[in-house]
């Protein structure tokens, strides 16, 4: 059985890409455009991984990524975050409240697809 990813990102493009490439690599992919919808598809389609935007409508990453640690149902799904907003601050912040990564845009979707399987074991 594929592993499930979810995408929640406001920009399609980037949705797209990640899309194509995560399932051309196998994956069932799941995507959301905002926060309300990240939540939500996290906690029905219960994914192995998400991959998350810090920067989205309606909140931002950083608060999806506590309100899933803080649910029973959510606290162990490893998140890698991704945003154009990228400094030094911000990544060492995400790796700190217990991220699996992080990817400045526009990043190399091979090395995030690398990180990908190095989390999932495939």
């Amino acid at each position: 059985m594929a592993k499930k990813i979810l995408v929640a990102d406001d920009e399609p493009e980037i949705v797209k890409a990640l899309h194509i490439r995560l399932k051309e690599a196998g994956y069932e992919v799941i995507v959301a455009f905002d926060v309300l919808q990240a939540i939500y598809q996290a906690h029905k389609e219960k994914p192995d991984l998400i991959i998350l935007d810090i920067r989205m409508p309606a909140g931002d990453g950083i608060g999806v990524y506590k309100k899933l640690k803080i649910s029973s149902e959510t606290t162990t799904i490893p998140v890698i975050f991704i945003t154009a907003y990228a400094n030094d601050e911000i990544a060492r912040k995400v790796l700190e409240m217990g991220a699996e990564g992080f990817f400045a845009k526009p990043f190399n979707t091979e090395t995030l697809l690398n990180k990908v399987k190095s989390i999932l074991g495939k």
